[in-house]
């Protein structure tokens, strides 16, 4: 078994800073992370003109976390996956494919619980 490491503040702050170093290269080259972080911004914008309770903050808040990081999970592993080899590979393919539906499923299940909670607000204005 691996002996304790010594907790460190210094580590702790140099996993923030490699975490940024993520997120902003999923800014910068990840077209879909883009894509849902402008949903995000949508749905917090509606969260506050709207005024949405606390919980269905925490709904939102969830689903908008859940999507980022299954995003960055999704791309990490292509990235690996491209490490390891350029050429076609079956179960690599698999493999990116049943990430890519992981992130399917976290977006279809965050647009509809979006859905359960603006649609009825919105439908008040009218």
């Amino acid at each position: 078994m691996k002996q304790q490491e010594k907790f460190s503040w210094h580590k702790r702050l140099k996993a923030l800073k490699y975490a940024g170093r993520g997120f902003a290269l999923l800014v910068a080259y990840e077209h879909n992370f883009r894509i849902h972080l402008f949903a995000a911004l949508i749905a917090v914008i509606l969260g506050f003109l709207l005024s949405v309770s606390i919980t269905e903050w925490c709904l939102i808040i969830l689903c908008i976390g859940g999507v980022l990081t299954a995003e960055a999970l999704n791309t990490s592993l292509e990235v690996l996956c491209d490490r390891v080899t350029k050429n076609q590979d079956a179960l690599i393919g698999k493999a990116k494919d049943i990430a890519a539906a992981g992130v399917s499923f976290t977006a279809l299940a965050a647009l509809i619980v979006g859905i359960l909670i603006f649609l009825p607000k919105l439908l008040l204005l009218f």
